[in-house]
């Protein structure tokens, strides 16, 4: 026993001697990168981006969408991916949401698979989805925390629902959210658009460069070029230059 309690106090003043007395937890690595305990120079030296309550146009393409947003009722996102056109219309959303401009919020997109197919999933309806609507969670969550966005959704104030479950309802009060339109037909987004009631505004995003359809049956790019030109209908453009992700990303859509 003297000689186990001889170790124990060994390794204890070893510990005691490679870490610093007022660290209250070890480290799991010698050399964090990072730590949001950090002095803001070595903050900025490791972490690239910060969250913002209040989100900032990164481009000329970002703020044209973001006042187009606040203007007109309905609005179109075309363009290259990495853009943020998805996130900029949730985070407006939240933004109306919070600031009682709108009574709920309803995003959408259509459960089409990326060129492969998942089979049968288990689960009730909303575990079947989850994995279609898997963007748009994390981008609410991006805005809003997990248990909150958790209790807004069991209330019924935020609402993530497939395209096939739109028809026949008059959004009033709401803010709708239209992902990944590309994957949309032409009938589907005249059904969609239709459904704006009162006090309602909507963000149809896209990129009809990458749609997972058969060939001609993408209906975004036309709904959007007979639309645009109509009063109160707004439809902005990005293109490779406008690509807020890794740099790589613009680089290779030209490529591809």
């Amino acid at each position: 026993m003297a000689k186990r309690s001889a170790r124990r106090t060994q390794r204890r003043m070893h510990e005691t001697d490679k870490f610093a007395e007022t660290d209250n937890v070890r480290r799991l690595f010698d050399e964090p990168q990072w730590s949001p305990v950090d002095e803001p120079v070595k903050q900025e030296k490791f972490r690239d981006q910060k969250y913002r309550k209040n989100i900032r146009a990164q481009n000329e393409s970002q703020q044209q969408l973001l006042d187009a947003i606040d203007i007109a009722p309905l609005v179109f996102a075309i363009g290259a991916a990495g853009t943020g056109k998805t996130f900029l219309a949730v985070a407006k959303a939240v933004e109306a949401l919070e600031s009682g401009s709108v009574r709920r919020i309803i995003l959408s997109r259509p459960a089409v698979e990326a060129g492969e197919s998942l089979g049968y999933l288990p689960g009730d309806m909303e575990d079947k989805l989850s994995p279609y609507l898997r963007p748009l969670y994390d981008a609410l969550i991006d805005r809003l925390s997990s248990k909150r966005l958790k209790a807004l959704m069991a209330e019924g104030v935020i609402e993530i629902a497939p395209i096939a479950y739109m028809r026949g309802r008059t959004l009033n009060n709401a803010y709708v959210v239209i992902d990944e339109a590309q994957n949309c037909t032409y009938g589907q987004l005249k059904m969609l658009l239709t459904r704006l009631g009162w006090n309602s505004s909507m963000v149809v995003t896209g990129d009809p460069a990458q749609n997972d359809l058969l060939p001609g049956m993408s209906g975004l790019q036309d709904v959007a070029d007979k639309l645009d030109g109509l009063e109160n209908v707004e439809v902005v453009k990005f293109s490779r230059g406008d690509v807020v992700r890794h740099p790589l990303v613009a680089d290779m859509i030209d490529r591809l």
